[in-house]
Order: structure tokens, then sequence, then C-alpha cells
């Protein structure tokens, strides 16, 4: 059975995806990623979209109370459209923090913070992973030491037990559960000796998974496996993308 879509996707077809580095002069590392499809847009805004921008400051000297200084700590502060952050806004930096701390290699700078801004410029839906894909790509224009790239895809589940991809804000409010998923990119893992190494997670698992509503587990296990479907497809364009950057793999990038 096929789903119909009021934009005119198939199910299993993305939004049209686009990023930019380098947006925000002032910060070390900075990312645009935008998913959607319509063309009424400012400089950074277009209706219709889901947009973010991330900004990477770090790494600073220093580490949080309560932080191991032995490895460097990733925080994240998440910037709504409006208004002060709410306990759904809490809930992005924690998946957000935990996400990234895990990509990073923390044993390289220790005793260092580094700051990840998130600023919500549109959303129309699969929020969470249209961020952490900016973060992602950011903390590769501030050239920050990863173990792998990751990709973010959403999947929303309707009442019929039917697996959507990248559901917009009117979609999300229909579906019965959505389901945010993160993978590695790669194969291959940087491990903290700096040798590249079989990545298990590729094979054996992935790296985060929120669930949205009430998702049966055969649901789950589709959105898991078309997930990593779509997650390759999102890989390929973030690869392409960072063609556009032109950094010395030897040298940090300057503020």
């Amino acid at each position: 059975m096929e789903l119909s879509r009021a934009d005119g996707r198939s199910q299993n077809q993305l939004r049209p995806l686009a990023c930019s580095y380098s947006v925000l002069h002032r910060a070390h590392g900075s990312a645009r990623w935008s998913q959607g499809q319509r063309f009424i847009c400012a400089v950074f805004f277009c209706l219709g979209d889901t947009i973010v921008l991330a900004a990477v400051y770090g790494p600073k000297a220093g580490t949080k109370k309560n932080e191991n200084p032995e490895r460097a700590s990733i925080e994240v502060i998440w910037k709504p459209m409006f208004g002060p952050i709410g306990k759904a806004e809490k809930e992005c930096e924690m998946i957000l923090m935990r996400t990234l701390r895990s990509i990073c290699l923390l044993n390289v700078h220790p005793n260092t913070t580094t700051s990840v801004i998130i600023q919500v410029v549109n959303d129309d839906g699969a929020l969470l992973t249209c961020a952490i894909n900016a973060a992602c790509a950011a903390l590769v224009d501030a050239s920050i030491p990863l173990k792998y790239l990751s990709v973010a895809v959403c999947c929303g589940v309707t009442d019929k037990g039917l697996v959507m991809f990248d559901p917009t804000k009117i979609e999300e409010e229909e579906l019965q559960a959505t389901v945010c998923l993160v993978f590695p990119s790669s194969s291959k893992l940087v491990s903290p000796s700096g040798h590249l190494v079989e990545n298990e997670l590729k094979d054996n698992g992935i790296i985060t998974s929120v669930t949205h509503g009430q998702v049966s587990v055969d649901n789950y296990f589709n959105c898991l496996q078309k997930g990593q479907a779509a997650s390759s497809k999102i890989s390929e364009f973030l690869r392409k993308s960072l063609d556009q950057l032109q950094i010395p793999s030897n040298l940090p990038k300057e503020s």
C-alpha cells in the first residue's frame, strides 16, 4: 500500500537537502542545514523548510564542574525560534550532547570544552535530525577530531503501520509515532590512538535512537532497516558537501 503525501513525495523519499559551511564568521566552525523544497526565502529563512544553524566554539581551556579533566567536554545550547527554552528543547539538548560526545575523540584535547550552539531558524518537521546533521557538519568545519561522521534520519509510523521518511510538521501531528535514528556514515572509525579500525556500530547497532509515540517492535525494526538505507543517501550528500571545505588535514582551523 502506497502512502499519499501532501507534498507529492513517496513514503520513502527525503526532502531536498542543502548544507553550507562557515556561515558565521565569529565561530570556529559553523554550518547551515536545511531540509525542504520551497524557495520563498530571505538570507537564512525559507518558508516550509526545516532549517538549523549550528555554531562551534572551542576547544576552550577548562571543563565544567563534575566533568573529567582528562577528557574533552562537549556542551550543547539549544536556541528555539521564539521564546524561552522549554522542556522539549532541554530534551533535544541532552540527546544532541550525548550523540556528539559519542562521535568525538574526547582524549585528543583533554581539559577543554567545546560549545555547540543550535539556532532553530524554521521548523517544518524532523527538527532533531536536522539539528544533529547540522551539528556534525559544524564540527567538521571547526576541525574537531571525530571518530566518524554521523547522519540522522527521521522515520514516521502511521496508524496502519506504514513507514515514511522525513515527515513534515503537519504529518508529524497525524503520525502514531516518530523515530529519530543516528547512524555512523563509515564502516571505519578512528581509534583514540589515531588508527583506522573496523566500526562495530556499522553492523551491530546505531549511535542514537529516539522514539516519540507508540510503535510496535516490528514497526521499530522496519524503521531501523529502512532508516539505515536512507542514511547512506544522506552520507553521500554530506560527503559531497564537504568538498566545499579546503582545510589542511594536519592544521587546526583559525577563528
